[in-house]
């Protein structure tokens, strides 16, 4: 093991299971999202501007503007 007890972490799991992850060739934990989309709904999605996802600050918060200088 390599010291860190992180599930997310290849290191600490089976080998096993580590191939059949490989063996998707990344599409393991991608079975949507926005390339997934057909193009008329991406268009419809993009132009909300951001809206779409429910935002995650409130305008003006200060979570906001502290993210915002990062």
């Amino acid at each position: 093991m390599s010291g860190n007890d992180n599930p997310g972490n290849f290191a600490n799991r089976p080998k096993e299971e580590v191939q059949n992850i490989a063996s998707k060739g990344g599409q393991a934990s991608h079975s949507g999202g926005f390339a997934s989309m057909d193009a008329d709904k991406q268009k419809d999605v993009a132009s909300m501007g951001g809206k779409a996802s429910g935002g995650s600050f409130e305008p003006g918060s200060e979570k906001a503007s502290e993210a915002g200088k990062k």
